[in-house]
Parts: C-alpha cells; structure tokens; sequence
C-alpha cells in the first residue's frame, strides 16, 4: 500500500511566510469564487462546550476555481489571553479533490487572525469613503491588532480611536501600534463612533454595545465579532439606516450580525448584498458619501481553507 505523507504547516510557519497583502489578495479572490458559484461552503457546526466559556466547532468548504477541499476545526476560549495563548484556536486540513487523500494539516491560529482581518480591510477597499481619515475600533483582545494594521493599508486614516472595556488592554494596543505613526487616542465608544469614518467591531458580545444614533452618515462599520447564534455587538436598528453586505448570506442570517434584523422582519434576506458581487462588479457597493454601510463578516470556512493552501503553497516554495 502506498505510503501518505502528510505535510505540516505550524504557526512559526505561518509568521514567517504569510503576509497581510498576499493573504488580502487570496481572501477577495475567494469571495469572488463564490460569487461567480465556482466555490461555496458546507453548513457550519459551531457548539458552546459548556466548559471554560468555550466555542468548538467546524467550518469546511469546497473552491473549485482554487482546488482547494478542507475542514477547519476550532473556536474561542475567551480565557486564554490570561494563559499567554491566543483565544482563537484551530487546525485546519486540507484534502487532494481530485483522491480525498489527507494533504496537509495546517496550524490555525495566526491564520484565523490574518484572514478576518483581510475579510474588513476587503470590506474597507471597497466600501469606506475613498477620504475616510479617522479609523475607530471596538474591542481591544487579540484580534485588535491584526484588523488595525490590515485597515490602515487600506485608506489614509491619520488617526485612530481605540474603544476598549478595559483601558489598561486599550492602552496595550495603542503601544503595540506605536509604529504605525497614526495619532492615537482611547475615547469612549459613544465618541469613538461619533468621530469615526470607519468603525471596526470585534468583541465577543452577545449584546449590543454600538448605538446605532451614534453612527454618522457616509461612515463605514465592519462587524467582525458576531458569528455564533446569539451574538451582537451592534445594535439591530442601524439595518434601518444602513446598507448590509455580507461574506454569506446564508451566515449572515443564522450566525452573523444580521441575525436579529432578519428574525425580526426589519431586514429581509433580499436585502443584504455579498460582497464578493461587489468585487466582480454584479451588484453596487457605495452609491454616496452619506451612506452608511455596514459589512457583517461571518467569517466562512472557505477564507480558512484558501488561507491554508497559500500558507502550504508559499511552503513548498521556500
């Protein structure tokens, strides 16, 4: 019998090989993928454990325009900053298509991160104002980081406004991106959304914290933290006021920060655009300076899975 070898992909790996603008460009073309049918993701597991407040579950998908077959297994352990460890944690393997043989098992983590951070950025290149200046964020755990930096490269924000439950982890953060030479401030959030043209949302909340009468017009907010049942972070009435894209639609309802709009009646399937149609320029994105946009980024299995194969595919090469 043939002998399968099975190539590993660890985190260390995964630093010094995958870039934010390689991964931004392997995320918009999946999204694209899908908007065109040639890939889509399979129905998604996702449990409360009922130990240590943790979320486990399981998000696969097939591109077919990439060839990329996998499963990702994982979730969030909201204690594990406390540990030294990243929340998120996950391990996602990769199939041959054309056999179903095992080909690589890739660490997760630091992928996790980058690829939701490359989902809002993509968000941001095509729906923020092209003058937004001033960037807030909502949220200041691990995955804080990695949004900022993806977004800064996206316009040019000459400040940054950091709302943070905790002041001491805002005040980490805003050292953490002393480099960026952006102003920084920590506001609360009522000011922090009043003065931002983009607002980046990435907590764990299963409760609304952003105030939809605080939002401006013309401003552009990614929602990145809802993707379990149950979850918010804004409140539902700002769909009364916004234009909602999505990186599923069928997420987006279910799991996503469109959930409770859509069970309420006040915000139809019909009216939530993919932004993958926006990228290959089927259905519009921004149609005004005043409009106010809102991206709920799901986070499906598919941006994962394309992850991987770049973190292996950027492997062989080295």
């Amino acid at each position: 019998m043939q002998t399968i070898s099975v190539k590993m992909i660890s985190e260390d790996d995964v630093a010094k090989l995958v870039t934010r603008s390689a991964i931004f460009d392997t995320v918009e073309n999946m999204f694209a993928a899908m908007a065109k049918g040639d890939a889509y993701n399979f129905p998604v597991i996702r449990e409360n454990l009922g130990h240590a407040d943790a979320i486990f579950g399981f998000k696969s998908g097939f591109d077919r325009a990439g060839n990329v077959l996998g499963v990702k297994a994982g979730g969030y352990w909201p204690h594990n900053l406390e540990k030294g460890i990243m929340n998120h944690q996950s391990s996602i393997i990769l199939f041959d298509p054309d056999t179903g043989r095992c080909e690589a098992m890739v660490s997760g983590n630091r992928l996790t991160a980058l690829r939701t951070a490359a989902s809002s950025a993509i968000s941001i290149a095509h729906l923020a104002r092209k003058d937004a200046s001033t960037l807030g964020i909502l949220g200041a755990g691990g995955q804080a980081e990695f949004q900022i930096r993806a977004a800064l490269e996206q316009r040019d924000f000459k400040q940054l406004i950091i709302a943070a439950r905790s002041r001491d982890k805002g005040e980490k953060l805003a050292a953490s991106l002393a480099d960026t030479g952006v102003e920084i401030t920590i506001e609360p959030i009522q000011k922090m959304a009043r003065q931002s043209d983009v607002i980046i949302t990435v907590t764990p909340s299963f409760a609304p914290i952003l105030e939809a009468s605080w939002v401006q017009p013309g401003t552009h907010i990614a929602c990145m933290g809802a993707d379990t049942k149950g979850k918010q972070e804004v409140a539902q009435d700002i769909f009364q006021k916004a234009t909602a894209f999505t990186d599923e639609i069928a997420q987006a309802i279910t799991i996503g920060e469109c959930q409770h709009a859509f069970a309420d009646g006040s915000l139809p399937e019909t009216a939530i655009t993919p932004i993958g149609n926006v990228i290959v320029g089927d259905r519009p994105g921004r149609t005004s300076d005043e409009q106010i946009t809102v991206f709920d980024g799901t986070g499906v299995g598919l941006q994962d899975l394309v992850a991987a194969k770049l973190a292996l595919e950027l492997a062989d090469a080295s």
